[in-house]
């Protein structure tokens, strides 16, 4: 590896041990559903976007409430201390596309029908209300 190359990664590696957050990869449902529950937290407060997450009735929800628990431990292990309320809000969330897996499944006279099984990768960061 070259030293420009080496200095960037290095400056990549820094600048996430000051940030805060969790990803979840190749969770099996699709990105446009995973973006609806998304858009429904970001730049929310942690408490109030766990209990919006808490009851909400799509099945993503539990995935992004499990992802956001795992970033606010995260927050709390980084700084010894636990988060008081109304302290963090999610600062950044975003969905990206993950690996599809490609199947089959018959169809009338011979024929096959394409079947896309997608998954998605979430990254959510919290931040404390100063750090905006």
């Amino acid at each position: 590896m070259g030293k420009r190359k080496r200095l960037a990664a290095e400056a990549r590696k820094a600048a996430l041990k000051t940030q805060y957050f969790a990803k979840a990869k190749s969770v099996p449902s699709s990105p446009r559903k995973m973006r609806y529950v998304v858009d429904l937290i970001r730049g929310m407060e942690v408490n109030r976007a766990l209990a919006t997450l808490h009851f909400n009735k799509k099945a993503a929800a539990a995935d992004v409430e499990k992802l956001l628990r795992s970033a606010i431990a995260n927050w709390e292990q980084k700084n010894d201390r636990k988060a008081e309320d109304g302290e963090l809000i999610v600062s950044r969330v975003f969905v990206d596309e993950g690996a599809t897996l490609k199947r089959m499944r018959p169809a009338p006279q011979g024929r096959g029908y394409r079947i896309r099984k997608r998954s998605n990768h979430v990254t959510l960061f919290v931040d404390t209300k100063t750090n905006d």
